[in-house]
């Protein structure tokens, strides 16, 4: 009867052995992580290799001094782990942190100090910081501490969607940006609140999947600062301050001992509406950072372990931002699992997009590995058999692992490639049709379908990172001035194309090219084998003025303009109207069954039938799909014809069987209206041959 092992219950009969500092103790729930509540008080439980004493703190909501310090008896440390009972506490009445003692020696990365108040890493919620942009306390007295939370949002009967990878069309989205600006409409504008609010619209055009940015509590304050008079911050959130907590600031309401309940009701009402949810997730670095950072809770607890380090104790920075977690440990491997775990069984989530995931592939010295344990346990684990797992397959220190990331038959991938691709050859540069081919119906040469399947590359043109797609076609360069690195930041090798100005122009030429642009990246996306994404407000033409790095921007630079909806509704009802025309024809997606007419399911048709061929001035592709539909019933074929050249050029449809005629769906150089009659807006010849305007996507069907 030494402890209480995991059965909570089990604390309701068992008494109290201590008192210390007036509240009576026993030994608490060694299996358990974290602050576990029973009926007669809290068992807290924090690990530590290198720790030899470990004192609980409680404090008052909004104190910064501790009202008790509970120092763990010897009899309530077995192996690496401190668990005790506390009697008497009620959740709602204490905040807690703690404190780790040990050898300190910088060079052996043994970092303890007994005196460092350390949040818990299995902390559900973390106080002082639930205001964007405000702490109670200066940057120099500050400290987190966690809340216990209560988990009894009620699920009911509510599934997981399971939607097949490939078919999913996902809408990455930052919470707060999404509808911050008052053009939102909403009510709770930055919040898990107001993104529910925007449901309807995101059903009604017709995205199945939401990723969101890190939506873990993180620090904006970090590196915050003020240029121009303006104020910055670490607004996409990738420095992770606590993993199993949600972003309290994202929340409209102050959510007591509920964290998470406004964002549980979110998912659970995507799941409603038939949209999967995809949390961006960190677990390559830590807003600890490197030396000359703080420390808050892994440095203080096992420095050495949860870090990569040097052999003179410094940090590994294979993730740009200071430090690099040491992911394939054995104990940071059940940390992110855990993690994994909770998200997924407590939030419902469908999905993760893990951020610079190369650095997942690392040992502990930083050399990539070829089966890392840590990829192979997510893939293998049960809770985490069905959820999407998306690999951003690099990293910050140059290991490029698109096409060959340690997949384990579970993993996809952000297909770099193919946004790298697929914007030189749409703005026209040379030598790149046949390339272009290859990204479009699937990227054959970097995922075998055999071993990889349908949905190991995730096709992207744009994403957070990088250009909005309307910037892509209105600047050359980028325009990162306003962040203050003096343009010396963010991608140089973005493969935009201005159009014929810089920037805002009123020349109604460049701008219908542009919108023009556009469209055929759309067109072109939403027909490429494989997942397809796009960054929200690229569908109604949202800019960020060409900034192509706005991660500081707290402002209408990240936020969604809501108002170029109506300025760029045309724009908005051909997205709409291309994911729906991706959803009817299965065959842009996946392979099917073989048509009746024996049609081979992908053939190339670059300007006249069966031709495959391309050289360096090629920019007039033709690809047809042709599959039986999803519910084999009839024969789809679908063909796609793309001209990137400035001048019209000539394409050669191939002959179709069985009486079947050709049927314009899509044609970019006409301005897009719901209903209209895009066969009697483009001109043929004989019905066989098609002219195909300059810079223009074509897509027909046989009927």
């Amino acid at each position: 009867m030494a402890g209480l092992g995991h059965r909570q219950d089990r604390g309701v009969m068992l008494p109290p052995l201590d008192e210390i500092d007036g509240f009576m103790v026993r030994p608490g729930f060694y299996n358990s992580e974290g602050a576990v509540p029973t009926a007669r008080g809290v068992s807290f439980t924090i690990h530590s290799v290198g720790a030899t004493g470990c004192t609980l703190l409680l404090f008052r909501p909004q104190e910064k001094e501790p009202y008790a310090r509970l120092k763990y008896p010897e009899a309530y440390h077995i192996g690496n782990t401190f668990a005790m009972l506390v009697f008497g506490l009620k959740i709602d009445e204490f905040e807690y942190a703690f404190q780790l003692d040990g050898p300190y020696d910088e060079s052996r990365g043994l970092l303890f100090d007994k005196n460092n108040v350390l949040l818990d890493p299995f902390a559900k919620a973390v106080t002082g910081q639930r205001n964007w942009g405000e702490r109670p306390e200066s940057d120099e007295g500050f400290v987190y501490h966690a809340r216990v939370v209560e988990n009894n949002f009620d699920w009911g009967k509510m599934t997981f969607p399971e939607i097949p990878a490939e078919d999913l069309i996902i809408y990455e989205t930052h919470v707060r940006g999404f509808s911050k600006d008052a053009s939102s409409g909403v009510t709770a504008g930055g919040t898990f609140e107001g993104l529910r609010q925007k449901i309807p619209y995101l059903k009604d055009l017709g995205v199945n999947a939401i990723e969101l940015l890190p939506i873990f509590e993180f620090d904006e304050m970090e590196s915050a600062r003020v240029v121009d008079g303006v104020q910055l911050y670490n607004y996409w959130g990738y420095n992770t301050v606590s993993f199993f907590a949600p972003n309290t600031s994202y929340s409209s309401v102050v959510e007591h001992n509920h964290e998470g309940d406004e964002l549980k009701l979110l998912i659970s009402e995507l799941k409603a509406n038939g949209m999967e949810v995809i949390l961006d997730v960190v677990f390559n670095h830590t807003a600890e950072g490197n030396e000359n950072g703080p420390c808050f809770s892994f440095k203080g607890i096992d420095n050495n372990i949860y870090y990569m380090l040097t052999p003179d104790g410094h940090y590994y920075n294979f993730s740009g931002c200071g430090n690099a977690m040491n992911c394939n440990h054995p104990i940071m491997r059940k940390f992110i699992i855990d993690c994994l775990r909770y998200w997924v069984m407590e939030y419902r989530v469908d999905g993760f997009r893990f951020d610079l995931a190369s650095i997942l592939t690392r040992d502990q010295n930083g050399a990539p590995m070829p089966d890392p344990p840590i990829l192979q346990g997510i893939a293998c684990d049960p809770i985490l058999g069905h959820v999407k797992l998306i690999a951003e397959a690099w990293d910050a220190a140059g290991l490029y692992q698109v096409g060959s990331f340690p997949a384990f038959r579970r993993w996809s991938e952000w297909n770099g490639r193919y946004r790298d691709d697929m914007r030189r050859f749409l703005k026209g540069d040379g030598s790149m049709a046949g390339t272009a081919i290859n990204r479009i119906i699937g990227s054959t040469d970097l995922y075998d379908p055999v071993h990889r399947g349908e949905s190991a590359s995730v096709n992207f043109l744009t994403c957070h990172d990088g250009f909005t797609l309307y910037d892509l076609y209105s600047y050359n360069t980028k325009h990162n001035e306003k962040n203050g690195w003096n343009n010396t930041d963010g991608d140089n090798n973005g493969n935009s194309w201005n159009c014929g100005a810089e920037g805002e122009t009123d020349d109604p030429q460049i701008e219908g090219l542009r919108r023009r642009m556009v469209k055929n990246a759309f067109a072109t996306l939403l027909c490429s084998r494989g997942p397809a994404m796009f960054y929200g407000g690229d569908e109604f033409c949202n800019t960020q003025f060409g900034n192509n790095n706005a991660y500081c921007q707290d402002n209408i630079i990240s936020w969604l303009d809501w108002t170029r909806l109506e300025k760029y509704r045309e724009i908005h009802d051909f997205v709409r109207y291309m994911i729906g025309f991706r959803k009817r024809y299965a065959i842009l997606r996946k392979k099917t069954k073989p048509v009746a007419c024996n049609l081979p399911e992908i053939s190339i048709h670059n300007g006249y039938p069966w031709n495959g061929g391309t050289d360096s001035n090629s920019r007039l592709i033709g690809i047809m799909y042709a599959g039986r539909d999803e519910h084999d019933t009839r024969d789809d074929i679908v063909f796609y014809c793309m001209n990137a050249y400035w001048e019209t050029l000539v394409m050669q449809l191939p002959e179709l069987p069985n009486g079947l005629q050709w049927k314009v769906c899509v044609n970019t150089s006409v301005e897009y209206e719901d209903g209209r009659d895009m066969e009697s807006c483009t001109e043929f010849y004989y019905k066989k041959t098609l002219k195909v305007p300059p810079r223009t996507a074509i897509v027909l069907v046989a009927e």
